[in-house]
């Protein structure tokens, strides 16, 4: 098949009115080679967001220049993308740290991160960041902070998986805002947004051995953790007002801690920052 089919039927899988945000198929194909190689890439990925995400390099303007906006998000996003592929990473490759029944379960989210890496870099091109060099103990650099022991321990590693997990869907959803000017980066990063969801549910339950226990259920309640040092990650989720209404006022027989756990808070720049700093050595 042709770059022109190809990337043709990506663009057709797309949703219409993102497709249009971004350029008509046929001004996208007639830009040539440059449009075209991009959409390759993304194509070759395996995605569609990975296409999209090419694509919307091209789309915005004259050298494939990101809005200061767009980049500032994306490259923001993607340090939270490294952090967690490479310690899926290093986990899959630490001796005796995973057991095989639950070895499935990290390979499918190590693929989704590393697939998360690889699509953001495209989307920012030359603008992506360098991968941060990284201290899992969370000691800044040390190597002996709280979670020394993260890689030879398998309770450890599901704890700070979870945080990491946690802090992932906050982060994404606290950045929506920025992007709702642009509808077709927004829609994008949503695709990861949900699936972050996903591995936090699924590592939550893991933790708690599926027994969906107070704090280990695959949803947060309250600002609950049973892991040292995290309370920051699960701040604010206690709140009920939601839209400049308190929520329980509108429901029956429903107490305040099922309230909360119906919504899930977002995370400010600043406050992820403040949450992964610990983590980043240099």
């Amino acid at each position: 098949m042709s770059n022109s089919s190809d990337a043709t039927r990506v663009l057709d899988s797309i949703d219409t009115e993102i497709a249009e945000q971004l350029l008509s198929r046929r001004a996208a194909l007639a830009r040539g080679a440059s449009t075209t190689g991009v959409v390759m890439a993304g194509l070759r990925m395996g995605t569609v967001p990975a296409a999209l995400a090419a694509l919307s390099t091209s789309a915005f303007g004259q050298g494939g220049r990101l809005p200061t906006a767009v980049t500032g998000v994306l490259n923001f996003a993607l340090r939270l993308e490294y952090l967690e592929f490479e310690f899926y990473n290093r986990g899959l490759a630490a001796a005796r740290l995973i057991p095989a029944a639950d070895r499935t379960i990290f390979t499918t989210i190590q693929t989704h991160e590393n697939v998360h890496v690889e699509y953001l870099r495209t989307a920012l091109g030359a603008s992506a960041r360098p991968k941060p060099t990284f201290d899992y103990t969370a000691g800044g650099g040390s190597g002996t902070g709280p979670f020394a022991d993260v890689f030879t321990n398998y309770a450890t590693f599901l704890a700070v998986a979870q945080a990491f997990e946690d802090t992932g869907v906050r982060a994404y959803k606290g950045q929506a805002p920025t992007l709702l000017p642009y509808k077709d980066v927004l829609q994008a990063a949503l695709t990861i947004h949900s699936v972050e969801g996903r591995h936090a549910a699924e590592v939550r339950r893991l933790r708690g051995n599926f027994a969906d226990n107070e704090p280990n259920q695959g949803w947060v309640t309250l600002a609950l953790t049973d892991i040292p040092g995290t309370a920051a990650v699960y701040a604010n989720e206690q709140n009920i007002m939601q839209g400049g209404i308190d929520v329980t006022t509108i429901v029956t027989g429903i107490a305040a801690k099922e309230v909360s756990e119906a919504f899930d808070e977002p995370l400010t720049m600043a406050e992820i920052l403040a949450i992964v700093t610990p983590f980043i050595a240099a």
